[in-house]
């Protein structure tokens, strides 16, 4: 994202909340990610089919109540499942429990739309943890969505 409309996303496993920033709005909304309902209706795994910075890419198709899922992964880039385990929402615990790995490409079509995104880089580095925590004295709010 360019930072437009939606600035930043934060998941916190304690709480299985996601926290959403919009540029327009000061308050941060958070949403329930034990909640869904959509459903996995299928589930298929296509092995190398796509090149996304150089990595050859494995694609996972969901196809779901909602329409389809695919995401495009190489299994260097590893993931802890157990870290998302009750994260539903968009059937993200479904997809890294089978991949293991972060997403470089995913394509979610549903009747709403078509949301296509593609990694542009990748730096190995360390992360501050404090990135993952939100600043104290943010607005917080749940997310009327």
């Amino acid at each position: 994202m360019n930072g437009a409309l939606f600035q930043w996303q934060l998941y916190n496993e304690s709480e299985n909340r996601i926290y959403n920033k919009m540029a327009s709005s000061e308050s941060v909304y958070w949403m329930d990610a034990g909640q869904t309902d959509d459903e996995v209706l299928e589930v298929k795994i296509n092995k190398g089919v796509a090149e996304v910075l150089g990595y050859t890419c494995d694609e996972l198709v969901l196809t779901c109540k909602s329409g389809l899922q695919k995401y495009y992964f190489n299994s260097q880039l590893a993931l802890d499942p157990q870290l998302f385990a009750r994260h539903k929402f968009g059937n993200w615990s479904a997809y890294v429990s089978l991949a293991k790995a972060l997403p470089l490409k995913s394509i979610i079509e549903n009747k709403q739309f078509v949301y296509e995104s593609v990694a542009v880089d990748i730096k190995p580095m360390q992360l501050d943890k404090n990135i993952f925590v939100l600043e104290k004295g943010m607005k917080v709010e749940k997310s009327p969505f």
